[in-house]
């Protein structure tokens, strides 16, 4: 009896550690050259130029939109303050900004995340 529950036991882990060295040998690049193929395919994810839809969140203050449409067109000149979306909070203390910019590449997306991220005004943005 106790055989028989050890191969069984043996038998998974056996399963177990072919999996993990089969895992183990997909994902160790060492030459390097493996590493730079991941960037592309994240890069990939969001065909440029795209349309980017941007949520803002902050405080309900006078020229919090204007803050983020003066932001919004430093990163896209051709950006349509026409469409954005506004939402308030339940309670009226925040505002939900919806911003749609022409994304040319990533650097651009990320540099304006942290621009807008950094701003006073500014709670979250998603």
């Amino acid at each position: 009896m106790s055989s028989g529950n050890g191969n069984g036991i043996g038998s998974s882990n056996s399963s177990g550690n072919s999996s993990g060295n089969t895992a183990g040998n997909g994902n160790a690049p060492p030459d390097g050259s493996e590493s730079g193929a991941p960037a592309p395919r994240q890069a990939s994810l969001i065909e440029y130029p795209s349309q980017f839809p941007i949520k803002v969140m902050g405080t309900k203050v006078d020229g919090l939109v204007q803050a983020i449409t003066h932001i919004a067109q430093q990163f896209d000149p051709t950006f349509d303050a026409s469409t954005i979306e506004l939402r308030e909070s339940k309670g009226g203390n925040y505002l939900g900004v919806t911003i749609t910019v022409t994304a040319t590449s990533r650097e651009q997306l990320d540099e304006l995340y942290r621009t807008l991220s950094t701003h006073p005004m500014v709670k979250v943005v998603l």
